[in-house]
């Protein structure tokens, strides 16, 4: 296999939106991408033979509020430790620029949660839980995507 390279830069629009759907997650639309992308605060990825594999990125007011978001590895290349490199670098830098009493989180998908754990993260709940909804073209709010059981959930 060759080489895979860590890039302290977050990808371009393209690779973002390829990797989110290789990686199962919500597809944005190519106008939320080019319009949040430069919001972001600090960025890496991991580059095979000039291919995207993995990314990372933390967003937020520089402040007192730090995100991680978009944390994807390519499927034929998770469960290698990638995921793990890609939180090192976000670590690393957060550790060396956030200030003292700033919030720092995430949103943990599924046994994720176990990575994240890895670097000082802890399940909020019940104290706090994370809530949301993906506005649509109407500024209608839609949960649809929360949903497991197979039935359609309520869109407000």
């Amino acid at each position: 296999m060759s080489e895979v390279v860590l890039v302290e830069r977050f990808p371009g629009v393209e690779d973002y939106l390829r990797l989110r759907k290789a990686a199962g997650m919500h597809s944005f639309s190519q106008a939320c991408a080019v319009r949040g992308l430069p919001k972001t605060v600090y960025g890496v990825h991991l580059s095979r033979d000039g291919e995207v594999v993995a990314m990372g990125r933390v967003v937020g007011d520089g402040g007192c509020f730090f995100l991680i978001v978009d944390i994807a590895v390519a499927p034929e290349l998770q469960g290698q430790g990638l995921g793990k490199r890609i939180m090192g670098a976000l670590d690393a830098w957060l550790r060396a620029n956030v200030p003292p009493s700033a919030y720092v989180s995430l949103v943990a998908d599924g046994d994720a949660k176990y990575l994240y754990e890895k670097f000082g993260f802890v399940e909020s709940a019940p104290v706090a839980v994370n809530m949301e909804y993906i506005m649509g073209v109407d500024g209608s709010k839609s949960t649809s995507h929360l949903d497991t059981s197979g039935k359609p959930a309520r869109d407000h």
